[in-house]
């Protein structure tokens, strides 16, 4: 018996204490489904697991596919890093490493809806460990979404294959603040809890540390303000001038209602497992220095304050996605470690954040469609540029791009965990 790629990826889903596997395609789930009765036709578990590593070349990350994460330290060393220790050698994750630029990933997204993928403990278990299992990086990081906990608000969304993510939540007024409803997390959102604990079971397998992340006030504010992916951010933008006036306090309330519940939401992760916060402000780069400063920052200070408060020992990184024309802003954010975008030079933000600022990034995720020595003599740069082998957390400055071809990655883990330093 030889299964199509297609079906091979299911197999990571299933537990060694299972009795029988079950084959017919990828399965149509409902959430609570458990990942023994995943399909129709029964096999049996030593068919399936012969049948698994016959077809385990066809599809990357179906099986573990490297010797990385071996050494005693390496089960924490991002975590050091990101606190901002100087560690052995640079550690790497990707943001956006689990997705679709992964084969044994598309083949769940190709045919499974998102909020299904995200939502499914089964599901998000196995696309947050496929990328890890291929290539090996020092972090295995949850899929799902930063819009997830935006329920607990009441705000509904749904992501539409091909348009993104859709709210139809109307934010306008300040009673549109004060009437939402606050619910827990384990009522809302009970499968993140689910999810991550499973995910620290396995992340302590695979000797290598778990990475939480939430949305930053800003960014969600905007989010659900345009009700979509927007170019300008005009309603969001007409908010902030009309609170800067004082005729409509919305933007302040709906900001300040986002920070508390998005740093209880990162505290609900690491209770579950988290070992790192990554906070992102996707949404960054509609935003002038001004705004940023008056809106933005002191939001995302909030939910940061209130993350280190609880759990102080927990690194927290902070990501503004284009934010590197306002670095100089972000020195005293309140977090752990600033994650830079790929628009600046790893020397000058260093230089502009100061030596005691502790970094992330920021190869630009073009550089892995280019060739091998490219993307080797990328990732040696942006180390020494940092400080050298040790002195940051190699990053790229954007998510992994659709399309990426799949041995790119591997080649920039394999050099990140290669390169001692420039030879003197």
């Amino acid at each position: 018996m030889k299964l199509q790629p297609l079906c091979l990826v299911s197999f990571a889903l299933a537990h060694s204490t299972a009795s029988a596997w079950q084959v017919k395609g990828l399965p149509q789930t409902s959430r609570s489904v458990s990942s023994t009765n995943l399909f129709s036709t029964t096999v049996s578990p030593a068919v399936a697991a012969a049948a698994a590593a016959d077809a385990a070349s066809a599809v990357r990350g179906s099986v573990k596919d490297h010797s990385y994460c071996q050494e005693p330290g390496d089960r924490d060393i991002l975590v050091r890093a990101a606190r901002g220790e100087k560690v052995e050698r640079t550690p790497v994750w990707m943001m956006r490493q689990a997705g679709r630029y992964m084969a044994a990933f598309r083949a769940y997204s190709d045919k499974i809806p998102f909020r299904e993928r995200s939502e499914t403990p089964d599901y998000a278990v196995e696309l947050s460990l496929q990328c890890h299992r291929a290539y090996g990086m020092d972090g295995i990081i949850m899929f799902s979404d930063i819009l997830t906990p935006l329920p607990v608000l009441g705000i509904d969304f749904d992501v539409v294959k091909g348009t993104g993510p859709v709210i139809t939540t109307s934010i306008r007024t300040e009673e549109d603040i004060n009437s939402m409803p606050r619910h827990s997390f384990d009522e809302t959102v009970p499968f993140v809890g689910q999810i991550l604990q499973r995910l620290s079971k396995e992340a302590e397998d695979a000797n290598t540390s778990l990475i939480g992340f939430i949305g930053a006030p800003f960014t969600l504010a905007a989010y659900t303000i345009e009700g979509k992916s927007s170019k300008h951010c005009l309603e969001t933008k007409k908010l902030m001038m009309a609170d800067e006036t004082g005729d409509n306090k919305c933007m302040t309330l709906f900001l300040d209602k986002l920070a508390d519940m998005m740093g209880e939401y990162a505290c609900h992760q690491i209770e579950n497992g988290a070992q790192i916060i990554q906070v992102f402000d996707s949404w960054a780069h509609q935003v002038s220095p001004k705004w940023f400063s008056a809106y933005a920052k002191p939001a995302a200070q909030k939910t940061i304050r209130i993350i280190k408060e609880k759990h102080p020992d927990v690194p927290v990184i902070y990501f503004a996605n284009g934010g590197s024309s306002y670095l100089e802003l972000q020195r005293d954010m309140g977090c752990d470690m600033i994650c830079l975008d790929w628009a600046v030079d790893m020397a000058q933000a260093r230089e502009i954040l100061g030596p005691d600022v502790p970094v992330s990034g920021n190869i630009d995720p073009t550089v892995l469609f280019g060739t091998k020595e490219q993307i080797e003599q990328a990732v040696r740069d942006c180390i020494d540029k940092a400080g050298g082998p040790g002195c940051h957390l190699l990053n790229l400055g954007h998510g992994v791009m659709q399309g990426t071809p799949e041995e790119s990655v591997q080649w920039l883990v394999d050099e990140v965990k290669r390169y001692k330093g420039e030879q003197k």
